[in-house]
């Protein structure tokens, strides 16, 4: 347990400072400072005029295109240069930021909130910050924060949608999909992957989490997934996944054997963890395959949108259609019924179309 003592005297005239700084303590460690590191930001204590900026870019420079895993000079200048001269240059002014936070917020102000480029502008410049931590041996207060999220923000229209914002896929749009990748062994492991989001309904990081059980009565194999999440509604339980089979366009069921298949180790996933996690790892393969440029085309032409976790949207879909309650899909889905309903409402209303639609038919004369 760290602690830092505050230079205010225990009086009811200095308690309006004290609140102020402890409250801008507490916004600097809920962005991954230290307690410490936090503290010293706050006062301003920040040495800037004893650190070489331009010698420490220098030196990044070398670094990233000729050690370690090295970038070609065309990434150099178009995503690192920007960012890293902006840096310096504010770093060296008379008006310099007074911390790292600050710092990244001036930089990349004008990159439009939640933007791709907004994004690798705030990774490069921390690079650069951790660089000059951890090989230039600067104060360690300009360590950048460990979580850029709330500098890269949310587009609004991301905002208004959520963090899974997107639209379901048909299963013959999914089918068309997988089929059009590469025979490759890159392109095998991610069918796979992408087999088994949709089939099961999976967020993107739960193929990290998924496995096989037996029942013990019927000796049946069923799929499980261990993944715990933990959001502001509380924790979802490790639980059992049933898969829903995809139906081409001529009526055929899609047997991919994934459990069979599992079983026998004979499917292998692609790397899911590095850069921004699953999610992001999915997005950045599919943005390069033609086949899934030309669905989020298609999807766009009816204003919706192709986001990986649309495989998810559309296994809760085809479950309602094929009369599966509510409380049953948020149960093999891993979230409350409250929940599924509230960011499934266009599927819970497919369900109560059809329930009535099968209850009316059901009439004698």
């Amino acid at each position: 347990m760290s602690s830092v003592s505050l230079p205010f005297d225990w009086t009811r005239s200095a308690s309006g400072d004290a609140v102020a700084r402890v409250r801008a303590i507490y916004r600097l460690m809920a962005e991954g400072h230290s307690i410490k590191s936090a503290a010293t930001i706050a006062a301003g204590e920040a040495p800037l005029a004893m650190i070489d900026w331009p010698s420490i870019a220098d030196a990044f420079r070398t670094q990233k295109l000729e050690h370690g895993s090295t970038i070609s000079l065309a990434t150099w200048t178009k995503h690192y240069e920007p960012v890293v001269e902006m840096a310096v240059e504010l770093l060296t002014s008379t008006q310099s930021p007074a911390n790292p936070a600050d710092l990244m917020d001036t930089c990349i102000r004008d990159w439009p909130a939640g933007s791709r480029s907004r994004q690798i502008r705030s990774q490069s410049l921390a690079q650069f910050l951790r660089y000059a931590v951890i090989r230039a041996g600067i104060p360690g207060l300009w360590a950048p924060p460990q979580d850029l999220k709330h500098h890269v923000g949310r587009s609004a229209t991301a905002a208004a949608r959520g963090s899974t914002g997107g639209d379901p896929f048909t299963d013959a749009q999914i089918i068309n999909l997988i089929t059009s990748l590469p025979e490759d062994a890159a392109g095998l492991r991610w069918r796979s992957a992408l087999q088994l989001l949709a089939e099961l309904g999976l967020r993107p990081i739960e193929l990290q989490y998924l496995s096989i059980r037996t029942e013990t009565a019927s000796g049946e194999p069923y799929w499980w997934c261990s993944y715990r999440k933990r959001s502001g509604g509380g924790s979802t339980e490790p639980r059992r996944v049933h898969p829903l089979p995809l139906v081409d366009t001529e009526g055929n069921a899609q047997h991919w054997n994934l459990i069979s298949r599992w079983k026998s180790n004979l499917i292998e996933l692609p790397s899911l963890t590095g850069g921004n996690g699953a999610g992001d790892a999915i997005a950045t393969y599919l943005n390069r395959q033609a086949g899934w440029r030309s669905l989020k085309g298609e999807m766009a032409a009816r204003e919706q949108r192709a986001v990986p976790y649309s495989f998810r949207h559309s296994y809760s879909l085809r479950g309602h259609r094929r009369g599966i309650d509510a409380g049953s899909m948020a149960a093999s889905m891993g979230h409350s019924y409250e929940v599924h309903c509230r960011a499934y409402a266009w599927a819970s209303e497919a369900s109560t179309v059809a329930a009535f639609q099968r209850a009316n038919a059901a009439l004698v004369g």
